[in-house]
Formats: structure tokens, sequence, C-alpha cells
């Protein structure tokens, strides 16, 4: 592995680790919102479908609200898991 000593977690490595992975679940949530809304334009194109368009997009406000905060939830959630599998647990150092 790459540390002969296991890093030693921080309560300032803790909270920049759940901040980067909120990050990354929000960030998840529009490449989600981009696949949503390209499979919904699609559909409605197949199908003969009126689209409405809610400020520049057609998804409605509650799913263009609800999925960043799905996405930092999902981030937060993960961030975590992830801090007691490598920090607490260490099971990578423990896969030998």
């Amino acid at each position: 592995m790459f540390h002969i000593t296991p890093p030693k977690p921080t309560k300032a490595k803790h909270i920049i680790y759940l901040i980067s992975t909120t990050i990354l679940g929000i960030l998840l949530s529009l490449l989600a919102h981009v696949g949503l809304e390209s499979w919904y334009l699609h559909w409605a194109q197949d199908n003969n479908h009126l689209v409405v368009w809610y400020g520049g997009c057609a998804l409605p406000w509650e799913v263009q609200v609800a999925l960043p905060i799905l996405g930092a939830l999902f981030g937060f959630w993960l961030g975590r898991i992830w801090w007691r599998i490598v920090y607490v647990e260490q099971k990578w150092l423990k896969k030998k």
C-alpha cells in the first residue's frame, strides 16, 4: 500500500472529507439532472407530448430543487460511510 503507517484521523480531515463528498453528491446530481431531462425530452418528442419549460428547464421545479438536495444528502451519507471504512475500520490496511 501507499502508507506504511495508517493515516491519523483529525477533525479537520473529517470536515474536509464530508464537504468534498457532499460536493461530489451535488455534482453527480447535476449529471442525473442532465440524464433525466434528456430522457424526458426524447420521450416527449417520440410521444408528441407538449413540453412546458420552467425557466429554461423541462423538468418541474420540484425535481430541479429535489435533485441537488438529494445529491447533497447522498454525498454526506457516502462521506460518513467512506470515513468509517478508510479511517476508523481501516479495511484497506487489513486486506493482506
